[in-house]
C-alpha cells in the first residue's frame, strides 16, 4: 500500500440522454485529474445515463454498452494517459438483452481490473425496472492500495457491504453515487460510521444538481479509517446546479490504517461470529472481471 495517494474526485451533473456528451465530458475531466497527479481517479454512478427517475430506464438503455465496447476502450485510454487508477464510476453494462450497474476499475496501464454490478437496487423509486441486480460482493487486489472493495450508492448504505469488504481485507473502498438530496443525514452519518468500524478509507464520488425527478447532493467526500472527512465537495441545495467540481486531496494511506487498526482494532478483531445470525465470512463472492480476485 502506498505510503501517500493523491486521490482525485468528478463531480457534476451529467445530462440525461445524451450519452457521447457526457463521455466528452467525462474524459475532460479524467485528464485534468491526470494532470494533478493523481493516483487514483473516482467518477460518479451512471455518468453516461445521467440519473432522472422519470426517464432512467430508457436513459440507460440508450447508453448501454457490452463491456468490449467503445466506451470501456476509450476509458482504458484515458486511465493509460494519465498513469492513474481509474474508477470510471458506473455505466450501463449490456449483457445480450440484460442492463447492468456497472463499476470499471482500470489499473495505469489501462487494463480493466475488476467489474462490479450494483447488487441493492432502490426499490421505493423502482430501480430495477432499468437495471438488473449483480450477485457478489467485490474486491480486487491491487499494488498500490491493497485490496480495494467497490461499491455503488445504496448498496453502501448497508453495514453488511463494509464489513464484508473489510473481512475480504479492503482497507479502500470506491464509491460511485447518485445520491439525492433528502438521503443527505444517510450520507453524513452512515459512511463515517462505515469507515470507522472498519478501519476502511471511503473515497466517494457523487452526482450534483437538480433534474426533473430532483436533486442530487453532490457532497462527494474522502473519510478516513478514524471516520473523519479529509476533503469534501460542495453541495446542492434544493432546485440548485452548481458548477463542477474536482475534488483533489493528498492522504496518509498507509500510516492511517495501520493506525486505526492499532487503535480501534478491537471493532473488527474481537468479532464473535458465533453469536451472529448471518455469518458472513464463509459466503462471499469476490468478483473482478474474470469473476474471482486477481
Amino acid at each position: 500500500m502506498l505510503e501517500e495517494a493523491v486521490v482525485g474526485i468528478a463531480q457534476w451533473l451529467p445530462t440525461p440522454g445524451r450519452s457521447e456528451e457526457n463521455l466528452n465530458v467525462a474524459l475532460s475531466f479524467v485528464a485534468e485529474l491526470g494532470r494533478a497527479g493523481c493516483d487514483v481517479i473516482v467518477l460518479p454512478e451512471l455518468w453516461p445515463s445521467g440519473f432522472d427517475w422519470l426517464s432512467l430506464t430508457e436513459d440507460v438503455r440508450s447508453a448501454a454498452e457490452p463491456l468490449d465496447g467503445p466506451r470501456t476502450r476509450a476509458l482504458a485510454r484515458a486511465a493509460r494517459s494519465t498513469h492513474a487508477w481509474l474508477c470510471a464510476g458506473t455505466v450501463p453494462e449490456l449483457v445480450g438483452g440484460t442492463v447492468y450497474n456497472t463499476l470499471l476499475l482500470f489499473d495505469r496501464t489501462g487494463e480493466l481490473r475488476a467489474r462490479h454490478r450494483k447488487t441493492h437496487l432502490y426499490e421505493p423509486l423502482g430501480e430495477s425496472k432499468a437495471v438488473a441486480p449483480g450477485n457478489e460482493i467485490t474486491i480486487c487486489r491491487t499494488e498500490d492500495f491493497g485490496e480495494i472493495g467497490l461499491s455503488i450508492c445504496f448498496e453502501g448504505d448497508f453495514p453488511e457491504v463494509a464489513r464484508a469488504m473489510a473481512l475480504r481485507g479492503a482497507h479502500v473502498v470506491l464509491h460511485p453515487s447518485a445520491y439525492e438530496l433528502g438521503a443527505e443525514r444517510w450520507w453524513d452519518v452512515l459512511y463515517p460510521a462505515h469507515a470507522l468500524a472498519n478501519g476502511q478509507w471511503w473515497i466517494m464520488a457523487d452526482q450534483c444538481g437538480t433534474n426533473r425527478s430532483g436533486t442530487l447532493l453532490g457532497g462527494s467526500q474522502i473519510i478516513s479509517p478514524f471516520g473523519t472527512v479529509v476533503a469534501r465537495a460542495g453541495r446542492a441545495a434544493a432546485g440548485e446546479s452548481p458548477p463542477a467540481e474536482l475534488l483533489v486531496a493528498s492522504v496518509r494511506l498507509r500510516e492511517d490504517v495501520e493506525r486505526a487498526d492499532a487503535e480501534h482494532g478491537v471493532l473488527w478483531k474481537l468479532r464473535r461470529a458465533d453469536l451472529y445470525a448471518e455469518e458472513l465470512d464463509g459466503s462471499l463472492g469476490v468478483g473482478s472481471i474474470e469473476g474471482r480476485s486477481r
